[in-house]
């Protein structure tokens, strides 16, 4: 399983010389799998970017996944370059909302925000008719679950040949919010990933002001990942105003953490353009 991340900043895109490390862009991943399907995981700025290698490497066929729908994870699909091309296909999954899925995507393009409405698209688009505990995506098996988050939405673990690939971003383990879980059905759903990427949006400090808003703080993640036994940890969701010195700081932090308590895991903040095999 191939992992790229387009895109890993929340809440709202980002520009200049502070932010070049890790990248601007909101989250946006492609993972490709040994099936050779190519899965995108949200539709945030990223996606621009993804759609311009889609084009020139010739893929049509896409599967679609979304967390949820607030505008950083969305705003980036009327940029994505195949959707107007008519021989793509999407097949998108319902999850995390059944009934409101496609109704999403042509309100991010509806009039008076955007120039070319979503019905005149001309690509197929396929909505797959359910969401289970457990469904494949060609060779990869996903498991989804629901993240505490301010109006819900859904985590995701992919699973190709035993090796485990966890996605849990915008989800804030010290509270439940409505259709959320608490910290033991996260830590149960993380347990033996390979790979992590978390939402670490906030210091400890800077959590505590903001109680409710639906992001952990880098420890409480980094906790859920030590608890868990994850192979390497990937902080996720990188807060808008937090330079790639800040970022920095925080892995710093995390690998001392680590080293005092004698754990050998990798530890790192997810950046755009970073690759991972797994």
């Amino acid at each position: 399983m191939y992992i790229r991340c387009w895109g890993s900043r929340g809440s709202i895109p980002v520009s200049g010389k502070k932010y070049a490390k890790y990248g601007g862009d909101t989250t946006c991943l492609e993972i490709r799998t040994k099936s050779n399907d190519i899965i995108i995981v949200d539709a945030g700025t990223g996606i621009r970017r993804l759609g311009n290698q889609m084009m020139k490497e010739g893929f049509t066929k896409f599967h679609l996944v979304f967390t949820h729908a607030h505008w950083d994870h969305v705003l980036g699909m009327p940029f994505f370059k195949p959707i107007y091309l008519p021989q793509s296909q999407f097949r998108i999954l319902r999850c995390p909302f059944p009934s409101y899925v496609g109704k999403m995507l042509s309100r991010v393009m509806g009039p008076p925000n955007f120039p070319v409405r979503f019905s005149d698209i001309r690509s197929e688009f396929i909505y797959e008719k359910t969401c289970t505990l457990s469904f494949s995506i060609g060779s990869v098996i996903v498991e989804p679950i629901q993240l505490s988050h301010p109006n819900t939405g859904s985590g995701y673990k992919f699973i190709e040949d035993g090796k485990i690939f966890v996605f849990l971003t915008d989800n804030e383990l010290r509270m439940v919010h409505p259709g959320g879980l608490p910290y033991r059905n996260y830590l149960e759903f993380c347990k033996g990933a390979d790979l992590l990427f978390h939402d670490a949006e906030y210091t400890p400090q800077e959590y505590e002001k903001v109680i409710s808003w639906g992001h952990s703080s880098y420890t409480d993640t980094l906790e859920l990942a030590i608890e868990a036994g994850v192979k390497n940890f990937g902080m996720f969701h990188l807060n808008q105003d937090r330079s790639d010195r800040q970022v920095d700081k925080m892995v710093r932090d995390a690998r001392r953490i680590l080293a005092e308590k004698g754990i050998n895991m990798g530890c790192f903040a997810v950046g755009a353009d970073m690759e991972f095999e797994v």
